[in-house]
């Protein structure tokens, strides 16, 4: 248990280093690449959605948020429905943003699933669905087709 919790340490400082480079030439932080990952996973996502899938403060997100609008890597748009809505959505600036960040992590998971193959690919997707504290956060995930190499 005690190497598997060091490996997922060790993992995340490798999976992030690249990105974290990346973010500091803007002046930002983990939280922006959250921030972007998702908004660009799901366009037209409300500050809601993104509030409970990040479990943040609304300050702590304004906060970030407000920056990668100030910058033009996100745009805000009134829900059509409820005007109060703030709809949210990368520009060309954050798609490019977005694309340089996970590229790099996207080769990292590729090799190291090509390396292990699909059954261990699919063991350690079921891994990481078992750490996943919350029912909502794991049925994201149910219909999604297996972790592809």
């Amino acid at each position: 248990m005690r190497q598997g919790i060091e490996l997922l340490f060790f993992a995340y400082r490798d999976f992030t280093a690249e990105p974290d480079a990346i973010l500091a030439r803007y002046d930002f932080g983990r939280a922006h690449h959250r921030v972007v990952h998702f908004v660009g996973r799901h366009p037209q996502m409300t500050v809601g959605e993104l509030l409970l899938i990040l479990r943040i403060t609304k300050q702590s997100l304004n906060r970030v948020l407000g920056q990668l609008v100030r910058q033009g890597f996100i745009i805000q748009h009134r829900g059509v429905e409820d005007r109060r809505q703030r709809l949210l959505e990368l520009t060309e600036k954050g798609r490019e943003l977005e694309h340089s960040l996970s590229d790099l992590q996207r080769a990292r998971v590729a090799a190291a699933f090509g390396k292990a193959g699909p059954q261990a690919t699919e063991g350690f997707r079921k891994v990481l669905l078992g750490i996943i504290a919350a029912e909502e956060d794991r049925r994201r995930f149910v219909r999604a087709r297996p972790m592809r190499r």
